[in-house]
């Protein structure tokens, strides 16, 4: 992979519309940064910032983690960063093992991996290959925008087709539902499901905190596509921030199970290393009159702090606060019949396609 890295740190303006981050923080790694002082032009209108994609040369593209509170164990991540540009999104600081920033950079300097499908191929088909769970994806959504035109994931959705490999898909674009075709065919073998993440059912904070995931219709829209499908889909209610979006967590729910849902889940707002300053600044932004109500509750949570990195603590909080959104979730989730059976993925039809099995016969 190479590239030509710059390493700075903005107070953007009009160039932050449609992005989640209005700053650019130095990267942790890096020793020089710039910065863009209040008294250089003033009076210049700031360009808006335009996504930059690269080209990812990694030679694997399945990832592996022990954390007892993921839920899996293997991933799949065709993309790294995210045009999405959620302020809250926990996965930032992995792009400044890159060399670039948590903030606008983690939003417009997108990462791609064209032979992703041609990788997880010859991975499932080693004789080391156990089957198992793959999450697509892991870190940042495998539907961004840019998806729509490189088709990556679909193109991965192909190959654990043809083995037959059970995949969760994680996601927050109604793109998702173009993929139903592969996901339907791995559903007849109890190999796919797919959770749609909805952290608000108010368009208008959706614009702003989530700029470029689908609206909170269309990813109900998308619920309800996969249910007929006859996918297995689910929502997560995530992440939940106090004093912003806990009270819709009875909505959320409801509407979900309403579209065809059969699970759910949720987590807690997660602020590790450079997301805390950036969310921090959204809320300056979109929110100066409750700021301190919902850093103060966050710090309730976390042990007076705005992250606490333990497991399983970091996923839910703890505390009387944490308790109360606990118990709001599971009373919803009852009311409305979701969870009422576990879903879980069989990797009993896995077969070992090799290289020169090239048709899809399923």
């Amino acid at each position: 992979m190479s590239m030509s890295i710059v390493s700075s740190r903005q107070e953007l303006s009009t160039q932050s519309r449609g992005r989640g981050a209005n700053i650019n923080p130095a990267n942790r790694f890096e020793a020089l940064h710039y910065e863009v002082e209040d008294w250089c032009e003033p009076e210049a209108e700031t360009p808006r910032i335009r996504t930059q994609f690269f080209r990812d040369d990694s030679q694997s593209v399945i990832s592996y983690n022990n954390s007892p509170d993921v839920g899996f164990d293997a991933s799949l991540n065709p993309y790294r960063g995210c045009e999405h540009g959620c302020a809250y999104c926990y996965a930032r600081p992995t792009h400044e093992y890159l060399g670039f920033s948590a903030g606008t950079d983690f939003e417009s300097r997108i990462l791609t991996k064209p032979n992703a499908a041609e990788l997880l191929a010859a991975e499932l088909a080693r004789r080391s290959w156990t089957p198992q769970n793959l999450a697509l994806s892991g870190v940042t959504d495998a539907y961004q925008p840019i998806e729509r035109k490189l088709q990556i994931t679909r193109s991965c959705l192909r190959v654990l087709a043809e083995f037959r490999n059970p995949v969760i898909v994680i996601t927050k674009n109604h793109l998702v539902t173009r993929d139903a075709d592969y996901l339907r065919e791995l559903a007849r073998f109890n190999a796919s499901a797919v959770s749609l993440s909805i952290t608000t059912l108010d368009s208008n904070l959706a614009r702003i905190l989530e700029p470029r995931a689908s609206s909170p219709s269309q990813r109900m829209d998308a619920i309800s596509r996969l249910h007929e499908a006859g996918i297995p889909v689910g929502v997560n209610a995530a992440p939940i921030i106090p004093g912003i979006n806990e009270h819709e967590i009875p909505s959320i729910t409801a509407m979900a199970a309403k579209a065809g849902a059969q699970f759910a889940s949720y987590t807690m707002v997660r602020l590790p290393l450079a997301v805390a300053p950036i969310f921090v600044a959204w809320l300056e932004r979109y929110f100066p009159d409750r700021k301190e109500k919902v850093l103060g509750r966050i710090r309730l949570m976390r042990n007076g702090k705005l992250n606490n990195s333990d497991f399983n603590a970091r996923m839910r909080g703890h505390g009387p606060m944490a308790e109360q959104v606990c118990q709001m979730f599971h009373v919803s989730c009852r009311r409305v019949g979701l969870n009422r059976e576990r879903i879980e993925l069989s990797t009993a039809a896995f077969r070992r396609v090799l290289p020169n099995q090239t048709e899809l016969a399923l």
